[in-house]
C-alpha cells in the first residue's frame, strides 16, 4: 500500500489532517519532524539554533531514506522544508495541502492557543519574512506536488475525505 506524503507551509494544517485520515482509514501516521525530535533528543528549534538549517536538512534526507526503505501505508506529515529531499516522489504520493498566506497566517492568529502556535513557528515573528518564505516556497511545493488540495474554506473532515478520494492506493 502507497504512503501519502502531506507537504505545504508551516501552519497550514498538516498535522490536524493527517490525524483525521488516519480516523477514516486503516493509515497509520507519522511525522517527519517528530521522528527528528526523537532521532537527537532535543526540539527542532534547539537543533536549529545549536546546529544549523544545513544540518536539520541532511537530518530530513536521512529519515526521507529511511521512510522510503521502510514505511509503507502510512500517512507522513512533513516539516515545512521537507519538500526539498530528493527522493520525495519514491516515498509516497505527494499532497501539497495548499492555502494562500493570509489564510494561514490568520487561520493561527485565530486558534485558540495563538500563543503557542506562534511560539512554535520562530519565522512567524517576523511576519514580511515569514511572507517572502512562503511565497519562494510556493512554486517548489507545487513542482514537488502528485497531488494539490486547496484547503481555504473547508473544515478538516472535508479536506481528509477529498485526500482519501483522490489518492490512488
Amino acid at each position: 500500500m502507497k504512503n501519502i506524503v502531506l507537504i505545504g507551509f508551516m501552519g497550514v494544517g498538516k498535522g490536524s489532517i493527517a490525524r483525521e485520515v488516519v480516523k477514516k482509514s486503516s493509515f497509520v501516521a507519522l511525522d517527519t519532524d517528530d521522528i527528528i525530535e526523537s532521532m537527537e533528543n532535543r526540539k527542532i528549534k534547539t537543533i536549529f539554533a545549536e546546529e544549523g538549517e544545513k544540518y536539520f536538512r541532511s537530518l530530513e534526507r536521512k529519515v526521507a531514506r529511511w521512510l522510503k526503505k521502510n514505511v509503507e501505508g502510512t500517512l507522513i506529515s512533513t516539516g515545512g522544508g521537507f519538500y526539498k529531499v530528493p527522493n520525495i516522489k519514491k516515498i509516497g504520493t505527494v499532497v501539497l495541502l495548499h492555502a494562500p498566506f493570509e489564510t494561514i497566517y490568520n487561520r493561527i492568529l485565530e486558534h485558540p492557543e495563538a500563543d503557542k502556535k506562534l511560539a512554535k513557528r520562530p519565522l512567524f515573528q517576523d511576519i514580511e519574512k515569514a511572507r517572502a518564505l512562503y511565497e519562494e516556497r510556493l512554486p517548489l511545493y507545487l513542482k514537488a506536488a502528485d497531488i494539490v488540495i486547496d484547503v481555504r474554506d473547508k473544515n478538516v473532515p472535508k479536506i481528509a475525505n477529498e485526500i482519501l478520494k483522490k489518492v490512488k492506493r
